[in-house]
């Protein structure tokens, strides 16, 4: 072959493949963009009285804060710094209405109920906790103490949660009194010097009993992911006065080796007698950079035909189903006045603590249990990283939140809603014999969903709404484990995941509340499970077969329907109501709880008082506006008399048939941590949840009048008439994608003003 024509090859080469680009460019830009309007026709509109469920606004909590803190008589600051020593307006949020007025609003067209506020006040002072209704809103003219009224008692000062002015002065105290102090060992144990510092973390209770604030901070190296970097030095410091200046070392570990002070601790490292930490650098192993350049992308998701749902103020409506929405800054997510084809299922959904209970042999954990709520679950509910947290495509709404802060903080995109294809059927069947045909329908869902990164722990909530009339209410756990140093005898309570690192066992308890209202408010709670019979075959009866029979029971207590994690309990629980369905059988809603929670705490652990609700997989009671939540703001910091106490709701046995019932439902996993939760617990068997089931609740399910749904015959495979999906290449489109942005770090603490 001569050269000339290898070099007209070449050439024809190059032309063949410029021309396809060209065509494949000319094509790529024929199509169009896919639409931005939704082809879906919405049944009804928004309901516009939803929005007596809105979180607060901005001008709503600075009207409230104002207000507040031109009340002299109340003598208030507003500034997050303010000192233990004064009186400081920790949080203000909306008071939900009582759920009678709300439903004559709802349903009756009776008066709106009037629009109200919490506001909490931590009395330095005085030495106790206020709780105020503020009112009406906009603009308040009231306010009164509901203390008593709501907890039966006053609230002790030592029961507050730490606000940023008090961390303040604890590093601050750290700094001077054991740094300081401790120049020599710290720098040569951990290279602390005036440019390199450790971080702190705090072991939770603060204390064995009522009154104490004494707490064990554990320290760490100063770098991303420092909670998988323990150093080995912990320290006990006493700040249960509202003045600083009385505050104290009380104990100190270094390296499994208790002293009774600083002093103690320089004398005997100088005189030899410590086991010395020897600092030395190490590489990051905690940072989240990736250590593979990334390439390429991952699927993406995009709405073809616009989105089947839509968003207005607090309120949705996806396909046959609408809610309300809102976010609390303690309990975080919660939705309202959930209709499926127009009939109210639930009244309220709602997240209400999260807990987790550590074992070690280091102080900082040994104690520790952790109740989130008492720090704020929804506080941390920062901004949402679009095409990770959620699809990117997907609808992103900013909150509005007044937890130990001197303003009203925006968080942008804190939640997200999209529709999802979960990647298989909701229903299919292939029929193979006699009558050939293909039926089946996509499982695409709508997804409610926050994330709150609470520390160390992040968790992915999410609130899903399935077509065949499925609630599910479910949680996942990721972010990092917490971790001590290893000394003599931790091995016992975790797994060495790192160098001189242990990560500790502990278990993962949440609790939902959920309001279902089954064609109405009377309802009655039921179980169904089976049992092995021996029966007679009736044309042979002389012969016996073990066969599975259907086991009913109504329960009519509160007590009777607490029903226990460390007993068996039926595996179909219910709420019903009396009306039937064509087939005779009540009308219900079915409870499914997927769970793989640990143990609970004995009840003989003087801080079981307030977490009492995860004894019970599932306690069914009788609504009460007094019993709004299971846990509050005060469980933490006075776990030995808790402000609320779950299990005094069933103490008084109330009758629960044919009652507006509330099922308060636990849930959760235990985690024995390993190598592969470093860097990051993954989400994948991290979690549990509940689904709401409809259960001859309907004469048929409700998902075959879906417009999803795919039918083929023989002869009919290229139809596009009861298949949507032969067309798809006629849908074709070229997505609308919005830039990225990211604003998350705007609502990060910061312990200097």
């Amino acid at each position: 072959m001569t050269s000339l024509v290898k070099w007209i090859l070449i050439l024809f080469g190059l032309i063949s493949v410029i021309a396809n680009i060209v065509i494949v460019c000319l094509y790529s830009g024929r199509l169009p963009k896919c639409s931005s309007k939704p082809h879906h026709v919405f049944k009804g509109k928004h309901n516009e009285r939803s929005a007596m469920f809105a979180d607060l606004s901005a001008e709503e909590y600075l009207q409230v804060r104002d207000y507040m803190s031109n009340q002299k008589d109340l003598n208030i600051s507003v500034n997050a710094f303010t000192k233990p020593s004064g009186n400081f307006l920790f949080l203000i949020d909306i008071l939900l209405p009582m759920k009678a007025d709300a439903l004559g609003y709802l349903d009756n067209n009776k008066p709106k109920p009037v629009r109200e506020a919490t506001a909490v006040v931590f009395y330095g002072t005085l030495g106790y906790i206020k709780e105020y209704v503020v009112g009406p809103l906009p603009n308040p003219i009231y306010h009164r103490d509901v203390t008593v009224k709501r907890y039966k008692e006053e609230l002790p000062i030592n029961a507050r949660t730490v606000t940023i002015g008090e961390y303040a002065l604890i590093f601050k105290f750290i700094n001077e009194e054991v740094f300081t102090k401790l120049g020599k060992i710290v720098k040569e144990s951990f290279d602390v010097s005036k440019e390199k510092t450790l971080n702190g973390f705090e072991g939770m209770p603060r204390g064995v009993k009522s009154g104490e604030r004494q707490t064990w901070i554990s320290f760490f190296r100063d770098l991303s992911g420092m909670y998988i970097h323990p150093v080995g030095l912990e320290v006990l410091i006493n700040h249960e006065s509202t003045n600083a200046s009385l505050w104290s070392v009380k104990r100190l570990l270094y390296n499994g080796q208790y002293f009774d002070s600083v002093e103690d601790l320089l004398k005997q490292y100088d005189a030899g007698t410590v086991t010395k930490i020897v600092y030395k650098p190490i590489q990051n192993y905690a940072s989240l950079k990736p250590r593979s350049k990334p390439t390429g992308l991952s699927p993406q998701q995009f709405y073809a035909q616009g989105k089947r749902f839509s968003v207005k103020n607090n309120h949705v409506m996806y396909l046959e189903w609408s809610f309300a929405f809102g976010l609390s800054s303690l309990t975080g997510m919660r939705v309202f006045d959930i209709r499926f084809k127009g009939e109210r299922i639930v009244y309220e959904l709602s997240v209400q603590e999260a807990m987790s209970v550590y074992g070690s042999i280091t102080p900082g954990m040994i104690l520790t249990k952790f109740l989130d709520s008492s720090i704020g679950i929804g506080r941390f509910a920062h901004e949402l990283v679009r095409g990770v947290d959620c699809p990117y495509a997907a609808t992103y709404i900013d909150t509005f939140r007044y937890i130990d802060v001197s303003a009203p903080h925006r968080f942008r995109n804190s939640i997200c809603i999209f529709e999802h294809n979960t990647g298989r059927p909701l229903r299919r069947h292939f029929s193979d014999f006699f009558s050939n045909s293909y039926g089946g329908m996509v499982n695409s869902a709508l997804v409610f969903r926050t994330i709150t990164a609470i520390g160390n722990y992040d968790y992915l909530w999410d609130f899903i709404f399935y077509q065949s009339g499925s609630v599910e209410a479910k949680v996942h756990a990721t972010g990092y484990i917490s971790s001590s140093f290893n000394v003599d005898g931790n091995l016992k309570y975790g797994h060495q995941v790192a160098e001189n690192t242990i990560g500790n066992i502990h278990t993962h308890f949440i609790n939902f509340k959920v309001d279902l209202d089954v064609l109405g408010v009377e309802n009655v709670f039921q179980t169904k499970d089976m049992k092995f019979m021996n029966v007679s075959l009736p044309w042979m009866p002389e012969r016996y077969a073990m066969v599975p029979q259907l086991v009913e029971a109504q329960l009519k207590t509160e007590k009777e329907a607490a029903l226990r994690y460390d007993t068996k309990t039926p595996r179909y629980l219910h709420i019903a109501s009396n009306r039937t369905n064509r087939w005779g059988h009540q009308r219900s809603y079915r409870l499914q709880v997927v769970s793989f929670t640990g143990d609970s705490l004995p009840e003989t652990e003087p801080e079981e008082k307030s977490m009492s609700w995860a004894r019970y997989k599932v306690a069914i009671t009788k609504h009460k506006d007094s019993e709004q939540t299971s846990s509050s703001l005060y469980s933490q910091n006075n776990m030995w008399t808790p402000a609320v106490d779950f299990s005094k709701y069933i103490e008084d046995d109330e009758n629960i048939e044919n009652q507006d019932l509330v099922a308060w439902v636990t849930t959760g996993f235990l985690h024995i941590p390993h190598a592969e939760d470093i860097p990051n617990t993954v989400t994948v068997g991290n979690g549990g949840g509940v689904i709401l089931r409809p259960h001859n609740y309907f004469d048929e399910d409700p998902s075959i009048h879906s417009p999803d749904g795919v039918y083929i015959s023989p002869g009919s495979e290229g139809n596009c008439e009861n298949n949507k999906m032969a067309c798809l290449t006629e849908d074709s489109c070229t997505p609308i994608i919005e830039p990225f942005t990211y604003n998350g770090f705007e609502g990060t603490m910061k312990f200097e003003e």
